[in-house]
């Protein structure tokens, strides 16, 4: 990602509607479908700068991954403890058959390798754990916000499941997510194409929008992996060994 988008993560990450939101939607999610074992060793991978590494923290003791190295002393401080750069696919000195839970959270876009990434993070699963994965969905939303945050793609379900079952992984569960938003997410993204007047969306909007939109958004957690989603800006996986 570019160090711009870096620098507004860490800036946003604790007051920016969609964090938040989800943030309090995985929790759930988490808590409801995974049910990590007390004492669950996670990982993150791509942790940014961390405002994710508390919220996974209640479910057991994390450690976390992440390559830019300015973020990565932001998540360290945050974490209280070293941040480690190990890259996917290799995740070298990341240690095999020890997460009970993998978090790769708007991640997997990044990576040029996406099979190859699937297949280094289940050698680090122990037997029973599982991986939990959103992306961004629909190719036909590509925007200068997928520019600017160096994605190699947007996710279909199809190629999603494609490639977690050419990694070898079995799907838990696999659902649209951020679909009460979409309709508005979608009418920007064409209004933008139109006009020639894209934007990175990352800007935090007025505190009554922001607020607004963190409620929307949040009512999703008391239905995701419970019941069928319609189409959304994002896609959200489970999956564990088979």
């Amino acid at each position: 990602m570019e160090r711009i988008v870096y620098d507004r993560m860490a800036e946003l990450d604790e007051q920016h509607w969609w964090y938040r939101a989800r943030r309090e939607i995985l929790s759930d999610l988490i808590a409801r479908r995974i049910a990590p074992p007390v004492g669950a060793r996670i990982l993150e991978i791509g942790c940014g700068t961390g405002h994710n590494l508390a919220m996974l923290g209640g479910f057991g003791r994390v450690d976390a991954i992440e390559v830019d190295g300015a973020a990565r002393d932001i998540a360290s401080r945050r974490l209280g403890r070293v941040v480690m750069n190990a890259p996917l696919p290799a995740l070298t000195g990341v240690e095999d058959g020890a997460y009970d839970l993998i978090a790769i959270l708007d991640v997997l876009e990044h990576v040029e390798e996406d099979r190859a990434a699937l297949e280094g993070m289940a050698r680090k699963l122990k037997p029973g754990g599982r991986i939990l994965i959103t992306v961004p969905a629909h190719p036909w939303m590509w925007s200068a916000h997928d520019v600017v945050n160096h994605h190699k793609r947007r996710y279909t379900r199809a190629t999603l499941r494609s490639v977690i079952g050419e990694a070898g992984l079995k799907i838990e569960m696999l659902s649209w997510f951020n679909s009460l938003l979409f309709p508005l997410a979608a009418g920007a993204r064409v209004a933008g194409r139109i006009t020639g007047k894209e934007d990175s969306d990352d800007s935090l909007p007025p505190r009554p929008v922001n607020s607004l939109f963190e409620k929307i958004f949040g009512l999703e957690r008391y239905a995701i992996g419970r019941l069928p989603f319609p189409p959304g800006v994002s896609l959200a996986a489970i999956v564990s060994l088979p």
